[in-house]
């Protein structure tokens, strides 16, 4: 399938890389699939570009590779819904808002995006009683090669 993307022009996409939301993502009810793509082979950043419309891509990232103790609870109707067990976990991921100085780049840990990797199905949550909020920043001591040029 091609589909339009005013950040990456037009691009092919296979159905091993679409995710469905049969919920839609809070606040975009009428987007339900997305593409799936990697920013690099070895990095925790992709991009969730709409197959709709071309101006909508969000920038998500696997958390862990941040913040190593971030958990929380998944209700067993959300874990059931999506087809989620002990032998097919979910992929965790949480969308990225990037400023104008990307350094200051955070995350929305409030709201994880959990996503059955086997059958494609996905949803946003939004955690309740929890000590996340929708910014947290990704590089609190600013990126790791400016440590390094300032002689940190």
């Amino acid at each position: 399938m091609l589909i339009q993307s005013t950040r990456f022009g037009q691009i092919e996409i296979v159905d091993s890389e679409l995710i469905h939301f049969p919920h839609a993502l809070p606040g975009f009810q009428a987007e339900k699939t997305f593409a799936y793509l990697p920013y690099q082979p070895e990095s925790p950043f992709a991009f969730l570009q709409s197959i709709n419309e071309p101006d909508l891509a969000f920038v998500i990232v696997e958390p862990f590779a941040f913040f190593k103790e971030y958990s929380f609870h998944l209700d067993d109707a959300i874990a059931s819904e999506l087809g989620l067990s002990d032998d097919n976990k979910p992929r965790i991921f949480n969308i990225v808002r990037i400023p104008e100085k990307t350094e200051e780049m955070t995350a929305n840990l409030l709201a994880p995006i959990i996503i059955n990797w086997n059958t494609r199905q996905a949803m946003q949550i939004v955690l309740e009683k929890s000590p996340y909020t929708v910014r947290h920043r990704l590089f609190p001591q600013g990126f790791p090669e400016q440590k390094e040029k300032g002689g940190k």
